[in-house]
């Protein structure tokens, strides 16, 4: 991969995410959020990019990742997504669910909506209202999914100031993240390696599904859906694995694909093997991540970035665009993903 820009930024990048296109718009992504951790004091941030390699009015490149705004954010930022083009949802380690708004005309952003609580523990040994980290976040306008910490998975509407639904006890370990399936249902992973399905239109504490590795409790730290076929879901766990999941059958991944050996792990290796029969399953609904030998289908695994970076701790694209964001304190970025 040749063209992609490195930017130095000082923070610690826990979170990068594109700002979404209009809708029916042809243009491509030039506008993404960042937010920071471990650092004396951490920002969420948005940044613009411009045509790469195109020499600017001051001899400088255009491409070189230029801020835009930033503002202070109390905690480490634990995920970050766009609630629409206008506004930003934070989630905290000190339990906070931050919605900032982006002012165009003056470059800054300004905090439009906080629930300050969202996520905290209660029980023996805990103070009445201990913080818990805000882990994850989702956002479908006009509603924002946080899960936490605590095992606790929360509700808002952007123009409500309380919870519109709150599950206390969905989880006894730690929810690490949660994406949509569809509207109404929303998937979740935690600690010990399990996916949960909840469906809102349901009363009552219990997931509708739960699905998980056979006797491996490694924990799942991020997932998502494919675009196009919800019922194709991707977990990524602190081995390194890549797992393939089919929630429409069966409570087990399908396929499993090793990339690296741990969740610092650098090396190239590459590794797949199915895990589930599909035989039931008629072929013309079979996604080719689905398939019971991915090798077969050429799935290639490509290395981006330096062999040297520290942690990637998060990346996102949107298109051709891919930006990520990494403990060596840099940004990295490319519009050219597939090139």
């Amino acid at each position: 991969m040749e063209d992609i820009y490195a930017k130095f930024v000082s923070q610690k990048i826990s979170k990068t995410r594109w700002r979404p296109v209009p809708p029916g718009s042809l243009q491509t992504a030039d506008t993404f959020a960042a937010g920071s951790w471990d650092n004396e004091e951490n920002y969420v941030s948005l940044w613009s990019i411009g045509d790469f390699g195109n020499l600017d009015s001051d001899g400088g490149f255009e491409g070189d990742h230029q801020l835009l705004c930033d503002i202070r954010h109390h905690g480490d930022v634990m995920d970050l997504q766009f609630f629409d083009q206008e506004r930003i949802v934070a989630a905290s380690s000190t339990g906070c669910v931050t919605v900032f708004l982006h002012h165009p005309n003056n470059q800054t952003l300004s905090v439009s909506q906080q629930w300050t609580s969202a996520h905290y523990h209660t029980g023996p040994g805990s103070p009445s209202c201990g913080s818990a980290p805000c882990t994850g976040v989702v956002c479908s306008n006009p509603e924002i999914v946080t899960v936490g910490e605590d095992g606790r998975i929360n509700l808002f509407r952007a123009d409500h100031k309380e919870a519109v639904r709150t599950i206390d006890n969905a989880d006894s370990s730690t929810l690490h993240a949660v994406t949509f399936l569809r509207t109404p249902e929303i998937l979740t992973v935690n600690s010990i390696g399990q996916l949960k399905i909840w469906d809102f239109r349901k009363q009552g504490n219990e997931p509708s599904q739960i699905l998980s590795l056979t006797g491996d409790r490694v924990p799942l730290h991020c997932v998502d859906r494919h675009p196009n076929q919800q019922h194709v879901v991707a977990t990524g766990g602190q081995d390194g694995m890549l797992s393939i999941w089919d929630v429409r059958q069966g409570t087990m991944p399908v396929s499993l694909l090793k990339a690296h050996e741990a969740e610092r792990g650098r090396n190239s290796t590459f590794l797949s093997h199915s895990i589930s029969n599909q035989a039931n399953v008629h072929q013309s609904l079979i996604s080719s991540w689905l398939s019971t030998d991915p090798a077969k289908d050429r799935i290639e695994i490509t290395s981006l970035l330096p062999s040297r970076t520290l942690s990637v701790n998060s990346l996102d694209v949107l298109g051709p665009c891919l930006v990520c964001g990494t403990d060596s304190e840099a940004i990295y970025v490319t519009r050219q993903l597939f090139s």
